[in-house]
C-alpha cells in the first residue's frame, strides 16, 4: 500500500530532536511518507540553540515548487518560518490551494528559550490554518496576554481561532492542572479540553514539532480535527514516556518517537489504521 505524502515546512536541528527531524520521524511513525521544505538551519543540541540562518525566500519557494509538482501531498505543517518574507511565500501557496489540510505550529521560542521565530511571519500564515497548535508561551505571544492557568488557555485559543484558523489548539505541556497534562481545542464544535496524564520527564525537546506533525499525518489520513488531535496528543504521551529516562545530551532531551510503532495497541483514537 502507497503511505499517505506529508510535507513539513520548517527548520532543521543539528541535535535531532525538534524541527524538520522531529517531524519525519513522527512522519515515519505514524505510517506516512515524509517530504520537506527547509527554511533555515540552526546549530542546536539538547542544551540550547547556538545559531539560526534563515533561507531566501527564493529558495524555500523552490523546495516548495519541486515538492508539490512531483507529489500528492496530502497534508502540511508548518514550523520555524524564519522571517516574514518566506512566511509570506508560503502564504501565497496556502492562499491558492496548494498546501491542503494546513497545520501551523507557531514556534516562537525553542524549548531551550532562545527565539526562533518572528511573531509577524506567525501571523501572516494563520488566517489560512485548518489547526493552529501554539503552546502557552506562543499563545501569549500571539495574543499580548497571559497564559499560565486553564481558563487563560481557553481565552487565548478563542481569541486566536476569532483571528482566522478554523481550528486552534493550545497546548498545556507547561501549565499546572493537579497532575494532568490539558490541552484545548476550539473550533467549529466549540470548546474541548483534551485531558491526560502528565509524564514527567525532562526529555521533552521537540514535543511541540511531533504533535503538529502527528496531526498533520492523522489528517492526511481522513480523520476529523478532534480525533486527529486527540490522537496526536497520545502519541506524543507515549513518546514521552518511552524516552523518559533516555540519557541523549546534556540537556532536554529528545522524545522516542518510534516508541509507538512498537507498542502492541496504538490507541483507541484511530492511529492504528494505516496512515
Amino acid at each position: 500500500m502507497t503511505p499517505r505524502t506529508v510535507l513539513t515546512i520548517a527548520g532543521s536541528d543539528s541535535g535531532g530532536g525538534a524541527g524538520i527531524q522531529a517531524d519525519l520521524k513522527t512522519f515515519a511513525a505514524l505510517g506516512a511518507y515524509g517530504t520537506s521544505v527547509l527554511t533555515a538551519v540552526t546549530a542546536q543540541n539538547t542544551r540550547g540553540v547556538d545559531g539560526v540562518l534563515p533561507l531566501p525566500p527564493q529558495t524555500v519557494t523552490e523546495q516548495l515548487d519541486s515538492v508539490l509538482t512531483d507529489f500528492t501531498v496530502r497534508a502540511v505543517k508548518t514550523g520555524v518560518l524564519g522571517t516574514p518574507a518566506v512566511a509570506d511565500a508560503i502564504a501565497d501557496a496556502a492562499r491558492s490551494g496548494r498546501l491542503p489540510h494546513l497545520v501551523v505550529d507557531p514556534v516562537l521560542v525553542a524549548t531551550s528559550g532562545h527565539t526562533l521565530g518572528v511573531t509577524a511571519a506567525v501571523e501572516r500564515l494563520l488566517p489560512y490554518a485548518q489547526v493552529a497548535t501554539p503552546n502557552c508561551a506562543e499563545a501569549a505571544a500571539l495574543t499580548g496576554g497571559l497564559v499560565t492557568t486553564v481558563e487563560e488557555m481557553v481565552a487565548a485559543a478563542e481569541a486566536l481561532a476569532a483571528g482566522g484558523p478554523a481550528h486552534v489548539v493550545v497546548t498545556g505541556g507547561d501549565v499546572d492542572a493537579d497532575g494532568e497534562s490539558v490541552d484545548v481545542l476550539v473550533g467549529a464544535g466549540g470548546t474541548t479540553l483534551l485531558r491526560g496524564p502528565r509524564v514527567d520527564t525532562a526529555n521533552n525537546h521537540g514535543t511541540g514539532c511531533s504533535f503538529s506533525a502527528a496531526v498533520a499525518v492523522r489528517l492526511a489520513a481522513g480523520d476529523p480535527v478532534a480525533v486527529a488531535v486527540a490522537t496526536a496528543k497520545e502519541y506524543v504521551a507515549r513518546a514521552l514516556t518511552g524516552g523518559r529516562d533516555w540519557k541523549l545530551g546534556a540537556g532536554a532531551g529528545p522524545l522516542d518517537h518510534f516508541g509507538w510503532a512498537c507498542a502492541p495497541d496504538q490507541g483507541s483514537a484511530g492511529a492504528s489504521r494505516p496512515a
